[in-house]
């Protein structure tokens, strides 16, 4: 499996489709709790276009914590060697949620770097209730384990009509976040999270093509928010009706068709 050695001697997990080429390359950066797997449909939706790159951020997933600080610039920087490596100049990037943070803080820190952003669940700001729900995430997982935390973010991170449509496949979702990931690393990148800078004030040193894209059931973003990012970054914003945080995994039709077609105006 492909590891790569950050300056400070982090392993980094990635996946790579169709590196073989000289196509644009996209690459797909991870919510919480999530890692290379879950992008993986997407990968052979895109691959036939596109060079496509997977990878879990530092504490995410396969990657290691490492010992530095976890911070936007922090992924920022890990990101950044990791193209180098790979010897990618340049990149459309499709964040979703934590991943959304990442794309913009690279964006920022290596603009020549980014062609196209496209932004998932994400707003200008934490909100009261997004704050108290990490915070509440935080504690289950310091008191109890994964799996626990695992259970309570379900209802949080995907929408009314998807869990319903799941419900059979829910233990199956848990066992595979529990396996996927590392009580530690979690309980650090949620307290990490607790003291990320609001995203306008990352967003408004970026000037790029950018697409926001948020769902009408997520409880941690509001709409308001992600058209206001949209707004700084001077870009678009795309609202899905009955979709909740996770729009790739609940909508991958409608995901796949809208950030497509937001690729090809390139």
């Amino acid at each position: 499996m492909p590891y790569f050695k950050t300056k400070d001697g982090c392993s980094i997990f990635y996946e790579t489709q169709g590196f073989e080429s000289s196509k644009p390359v996209v690459a797909f950066l991870n919510g919480t709790l999530q890692n290379t797997v879950y992008w993986k449909p997407y990968s052979l939706a895109f691959k036939d276009r596109f060079r496509v790159l997977m990878y879990d951020a530092r504490a995410q997933g396969k990657s290691d914590l490492g010992e530095g600080k976890l911070s936007p610039e922090g992924h920022a920087e890990d990101f950044s060697e990791l193209l180098k490596h790979l010897k990618v100049e340049k990149a459309h990037l499709i964040g979703l949620s934590h991943g959304a943070n990442v794309a913009l803080a690279y964006a920022a820190h290596s603009p020549e770097g980014v062609d196209r952003l496209v932004l998932c669940s994400a707003g200008t700001r934490q909100t009261c209730r997004t704050k108290l729900i990490l915070q509440s995430w935080l504690k289950v997982l310091k008191s109890s384990d994964l799996e626990t935390l695992a259970w309570v973010s379900l209802p949080v991170a995907f929408g009314e009509n998807f869990l319903k449509q799941q419900q059979r496949n829910l233990d199956h979702m848990v066992k595979a976040i529990v396996k996927r990931n590392k009580k530690q690393a979690i309980i650090a990148h949620l307290e990490a999270i607790s003291s990320y800078p609001p995203l306008s004030q990352i967003a408004q040193n970026v000037h790029h093509p950018v697409l926001v894209v948020s769902g009408s059931d997520d409880l941690l973003i509001n709409e308001s928010d992600a058209k206001e990012l949209a707004m700084v970054c001077g870009g678009q914003h795309n609202h899905l009706t009955g979709i909740g945080h996770s729009i790739p995994a609940e909508a991958p039709e409608v995901f796949t068709k809208t950030v497509l077609q937001f690729l090809d105006r390139a």
